[in-house]
């Protein structure tokens, strides 16, 4: 917390037309208020996701957002080498916003090799469960000639997206399973 206080934060609407855009999206069979609790309580992240190291908020807000630390594995399996997977270590700094109004979490990279990143999480309520949608936009870093081509070619589909894809199949899992159980519980009570 800032000065003893938690505040609220809103980013505001996700910057559109960006050279680089990834988007990871799944229908998940849960109601939006489970997915999006489990998805706005970052810091537990870690505990349902193997490949991310950890999470630390710096700064709380009271909306459940704030100044948040990420760090997280982007896995890669070595061909011909069945058991040997490297783990690249990512790290970023953002600042975090979450709108229970209308389900979304925003953040906006602070730090780090994607530093200007931002990125949105909504949730869509459907038949049987939620749609939810991850959307990554960047200009690159800022290194000339080559930062807008390495930001749309390698760190979006390779590092962004496999580290996206993963978060949100380990979260969607969590979210079923709590649901599962609730049905279950409801059955047997």
């Amino acid at each position: 917390m800032t000065n003893g206080t938690a505040r609220s934060f809103e980013l505001g609407p996700m910057p559109l037309g960006r050279p680089m855009v990834t988007v990871d999206e799944r229908f998940v069979r849960a109601p939006v208020d489970v997915i999006f609790d489990i998805a706005s309580r970052v810091e537990q992240w870690p505990a349902y996701l193997p490949h991310y190291r950890y999470v630390r908020f710096r700064d709380q807000r009271a909306d459940g957002g704030g100044a948040v630390e990420m760090s997280a594995n982007r896995p890669f399996d070595i061909p011909g080498l069945d058991a040997v997977r490297l783990n690249w270590p990512t790290w970023w700094l953002s600042e975090m916003s979450v709108r229970k109004s209308q389900p979304s979490i925003r953040f906006r990279h602070t730090r780090g090799i994607t530093k200007g990143m931002d990125v949105e999480w909504t949730f869509t309520p459907t038949p049987g469960g939620t749609h939810v949608r991850i959307l990554h936009v960047w200009d690159g870093p800022s290194i000339p000639w080559i930062g807008v081509w390495a930001a749309m070619y390698v760190i979006g589909p390779v590092f962004v997206h496999g580290i996206a894809s993963r978060t949100l199949a380990g979260l969607a899992e969590v979210a079923e399973r709590e649901t599962s159980n609730r049905v279950i519980t409801r059955d047997d009570g």
